[in-house]
This record gives C-alpha cells, sequence and structure tokens, in this order.
C-alpha cells in the first residue's frame, strides 16, 4: 500500500511539474513591465508633477530640467514606493508558503493571525517605547508574529489536520491579539496612540530611507531562502507520508518554512502596518497564470503582491485627491470580496 501511495505521488509529482518554461518568463516578465509601469506613474503623478524623463534623470543623479525633481522624487517619493512594492512583494511570498505549507488555500498572514502577532508587538513597542530604534520595529513585530505562528501550529497543526481548524484557531487568536493590541491604545499617551493608529491602517505614507533600510536586509535573506525550499513545498503538497517516504524532512522542513514566511510577514507589518490580504490574493492569482509548482508559483505571486500593494498605493494617492487613501484599506476592501468568493468555491467544490 505504501509503495502504491509514493508512486501515485511521483506520477502526481512529475504530472505537475510539466509547464512550459516560455508562459513563466512571458507571465514573469509582463508583471516586470506592469511593475515599473506602476511605479513609473506613482513617481510622477502628485501635487507636483514630474516628467517620465526627469524622474529616470533624478534617479540617475544626472541633471534635471527642473532643479526640484530631484528632491521630489529621490527624497520624497522614491522611499514610499520601494517599500509599497517590497512590502507586496514578501507578504504575496509569505502567503505562497504558508497555502502550500498548510494545503489550505486560505491561509494568508493576516486571516490566520499572524499579521495580528505582529501588529500586536509593534504597538506595544510603539506605544511603551517610542524612542525605540527603527531596526527594533521589526525584531518586535518578527518575535509577535512568531508567537501567535507557534501557537497556530500547537493548536491546530498542519499537514493532515483540518484546514478549517487552523483557519478558526488563526481566526480566535487573531481575535485576542486584536484585543490586546486596542487595550494597549486605550491606555497609551496620545501622540503614540496616534502614531500606532495610523500606522495599523496600512500605509506607506511618509516613508524615507530608514525604512527601506530597515526592511531590506530581512528581504535579502529570507527571499533567497524562501526560493530555495520552492522544491520542498512541492513535496510536502504530496502529503505527508509520500514525502516521508521521497527523504524529505518533514518536521524540520515545515518549521524552516515557517519561519521564513513568519519572517517576511513580520517584517513586512513592521514596516507598513497591517495590509491585509495580499497574501491571500497575489498566490490565487498567481496560480491561475502559471499553475501550481512552486518553483513558478513562487517568483509569480512575489511580483504579483508588489503590484498589488503598489497598485492600492497609487489609487489611494490619486482617487480621492488632495486625501490619501492608506493602500490597507483599498487591499482590504478587494481582498474581503475575494476571501469569501473563494469560500464560495470551496463550498461549491465539495458540493
Amino acid at each position: 500500500m505504501r509503495s502504491h501511495q509514493l508512486v501515485q505521488g511521483a506520477l502526481r509529482f512529475a504530472s505537475l511539474s510539466i509547464l512550459s518554461n516560455h508562459q513563466v518568463t512571458r507571465v514573469l516578465l509582463i508583471l516586470v513591465l506592469l511593475t515599473l509601469a506602476v511605479l513609473g506613474i506613482s513617481l510622477s503623478v502628485g501635487d507636483y508633477p514630474v516628467p517620465p524623463l526627469d524622474i529616470v534623470r533624478a534617479v540617475l543623479g544626472l541633471k534635471t530640467v527642473d532643479p526640484e525633481s530631484p528632491f521630489v522624487v529621490v527624497t520624497l517619493r522614491l522611499p514610499r514606493v520601494l517599500i509599497s512594492w517590497l512590502v507586496g512583494l514578501g507578504l504575496g511570498l509569505a502567503g505562497v508558503i504558508l497555502q502550500g505549507l498548510t494545503r489550505n488555500p486560505l491561509a494568508d498572514p493576516g486571516i490566520i493571525g499572524v499579521n495580528a502577532g505582529a501588529a500586536l508587538a509593534a504597538v506595544t513597542l510603539i506605544v511603551l517605547f517610542p524612542a525605540a530604534p527603527s531596526f527594533a520595529l521589526p525584531l518586535a513585530a518578527f518575535g509577535g508574529a512568531v508567537v501567535v505562528a507557534l501557537l497556530i501550529y500547537l493548536l491546530a497543526g498542519t499537514g493532515e489536520k483540518s484546514p478549517l481548524r487552523l483557519v478558526l484557531v488563526g481566526v480566535a487568536l487573531a481575535a485576542i491579539a486584536g484585543a490586546f493590541t486596542s487595550f494597549m491604545l486605550t491606555f497609551g499617551k496620545i501622540n503614540n496612540v496616534s502614531r500606532a493608529l495610523v500606522w495599523l491602517a496600512g500605509s506607506v505614507s511618509g516613508k524615507s530611507w530608514e525604512q527601506v533600510w530597515s526592511l531590506l536586509p530581512w528581504l535579502v535573506v529570507f527571499v533567497p531562502l524562501a526560493l530555495w525550499q520552492a522544491r520542498e513545498l512541492n513535496t510536502l503538497q504530496l502529503g505527508d507520508a509520500i514525502a516521508l517516504g521521497l527523504g524529505s524532512s518533514v518536521a524540520l522542513r515545515r518549521a524552516g518554512l515557517l519561519l521564513v514566511s513568519v519572517a517576511l510577514a513580520g517584517a513586512c507589518v513592521a514596516t507598513a502596518g497591517t495590509i491585509g490580504f495580499v497574501g491571500l490574493m497575489a498566490p490565487h492569482l498567481a496560480r491561475q497564470l502559471v499553475g501550481p509548482m512552486h518553483e513558478s508559483l513562487m517568483p509569480v505571486a512575489a511580483l504579483m503582491g508588489g503590484l498589488l500593494v503598489a497598485g492600492a498605493d497609487l489609487l489611494g494617492r490619486t482617487l480621492f485627491t488632495p486625501t490619501e487613501l492608506p493602500c490597507g484599506i483599498l487591499t482590504a476592501a478587494l481582498g474581503a470580496p475575494y476571501f469569501l468568493y473563494l469560500l464560495y468555491q470551496s463550498r461549491r467544490r465539495k458540493t
């Protein structure tokens, strides 16, 4: 019986791996071009419009037609645009890992409570220790995300256990973390609370190069680690018994992947606040374009996540000008109906 399972798993693995490299390349190229277009428009539009040629010259350090363009582009807008894209990239990749790790299409750092744990730790730091250095915020958020992830792992488990149970445990822990976050906001000093509330809305407004350099090391370390373990995610998709038969150290690999996902989500939440549903939408949209194999899925989902957050930030700046909407509000407005749609689709498949 075990041999039969191994053969079936190997055949399934082989069938899933048949994917056109040309298709993946085309999708990646289109996403890169769309991303460059969105980032370029974000750098151009605003209260002080900048011509496209001046944007290129300012970024390259060349002389611009308008002497104010370098300050507007490089100092004010470029850090915000980069952070929006990097945060989306990290959240999209974290969502892919969680969905593959749990074999649950509804898994997402925001839905299952990882973001709420990161938010609680970050708000605690902002309210109680407002003078803490900027690099401490990602560390605190990472610690809060790890605690919630471990609780989910212990209470609901992964792998063969019910995916619905994982979601329910995550929602419960998110509610608990949200209650403690509200407690911190209720008794904190008004200036610190105001800063925390703006952060909780999920906004990249007012970000500087300091936040870029705080976020970048986390992505430089954990994005390659995530891509390197794509093949292990494919193996875990076959089930614990088959993965063990194929020689995979299931417990060790699962713990490593969970650590990578939590680190990416925690760093992104610490930088930009709770930008929800990106880790849910990006993997599903990517899966429709390139299929389920993680070697292709992970880079496409990462680019899709970056495009979603950068696009949401652009729309938040321009739709109701001069009022700005935090990008987290727009991703939630789009992601919540999409989540309900996925629930409906899942129910239809079961019936």
